[in-house]
């Protein structure tokens, strides 16, 4: 596997390097993958072998940048360096079998609001997440070259939401809960032409309020609009047919909550190429120049099995062929929701 991480020193600013065993070698002339990725699309070259020519700078030891034992510090594992705004955080849900039934399981009995009575859904009715879900079992694997069942859609925000390995996730003083969705993120840089070029997968954690959407299944959007992680690594030249990973809940020195899961095509109901044409069917979407991040939806959450996490819980998230694993404790926001006032000019 090729795997580039992104850096930064105290003193020495912005740095992009390939992973070689314990070792990250850095690319001198490049201090971002995306500055490397606009110059191997320039000259006409494999990302990867982009890569490995400009692999000729200093080698730091990746077990201790890892472990947060540098000076070093890993940065998401792809965004734009200049311009965040012109790097799109989004996602497809409802792709899993186990997302769909515990999506299934928090809108069945909507919890009660502003006093009214909470009202049970029919078992005979399937609710709106399962009738999705079953779309995409019936139409998200189309033939080659043909258009299948959309999947659900969603939007978290730009570039400016993303967090490294290490970075705290914040719960805002406005939201319900936070918690963690382990997840893979396809990486995509759009070329001169228009075209949507995938440069390769990282693991990644795309957090949401649960607690929030649960009160309605209406509030879905507004619960994604939160803080995500992705890397550390971007993987190059991974296949994602078949994903295996874990993610786990660190409480203090205790494993809270710890599950097995599995990712790629042959655990979900869409193909990759149905997703990926779902996003970039929009032309906005597709200008050139512009970062797409997007989450391919999660087999196992916490929240799903009752887990509610605290201020200092630590997220972590593994792919088996995905590189390092991403961790990310969870911090709050210390008071309470302000009001955001509108001035007229």
């Amino acid at each position: 596997m090729t795997s580039l991480v992104q850096l930064r020193h105290p003193r020495q600013g912005r740095a992009a390097a390939l992973v070689m065993g314990s070792e990250l070698r850095l690319l001198p002339q490049f201090d971002s993958i995306y500055t490397l990725a606009a110059s191997s699309l320039t000259r006409g070259l494999p990302l990867a072998q982009a890569a490995r020519q400009a692999a000729t700078g200093e080698s730091l030891s990746y077990d201790a940048i890892h472990s947060g034992a540098s000076p070093w510090r890993l940065l998401p594992a792809m965004d734009h360096p200049t311009e965040p705004a012109r790097c799109m955080v989004a996602g497809t849900g409802l792709t899993h079998l186990q997302s769909a039934a515990n999506r299934n399981a928090m809108h069945v009995a909507p919890a009660a609001h502003s006093g009214a009575t909470a009202q049970t859904t029919p078992a005979a009715k399937p609710t709106d997440s399962m009738v999705m879900y079953q779309w995409g079992v019936e139409g998200g694997r189309p033939p080659a070259g043909s258009v299948g069942t959309s999947p659900e859609w969603f939007y978290k925000g730009t570039g400016a939401i993303l967090r490294g390995h290490l970075d705290p996730l914040t719960v805002p003083a406005y939201a319900c809960d936070g918690g963690e969705e382990a997840e893979v993120a396809g990486i995509y840089l759009i070329d001169a032409t228009g075209t949507p070029r995938r440069l390769g997968f990282a693991t990644g954690n795309e957090f949401s309020d649960h607690v929030f959407e649960k009160k309605n299944y209406l509030y879905l959007a507004s619960s994604k609009l939160r803080e995500c992680s992705i890397g550390p690594e971007l993987v190059l030249d991974a296949s994602f047919d078949d994903l295996p990973g874990n993610v786990a809940i660190h409480r203090g020195s205790t494993v809270l909550w710890r599950k097995a899961l599995r990712t790629g095509e042959a655990a979900m109901c869409h193909s990759l190429a149905n997703m990926e044409h779902h996003h970039f069917k929009f032309a906005p979407h597709r200008r050139p120049g512009d970062v797409h991040i997007h989450f391919f939806g999660a087999g196992a959450f916490s929240f799903g099995e009752g887990i509610q996490l605290e201020a200092g819980d630590v997220m972590e998230v593994s792919f088996d062929q995905l590189g390092r694993s991403l961790r990310n404790p969870l911090a709050a926001e210390r008071g309470s929701e302000q009001l955001a006032v509108v001035q007229p000019l």
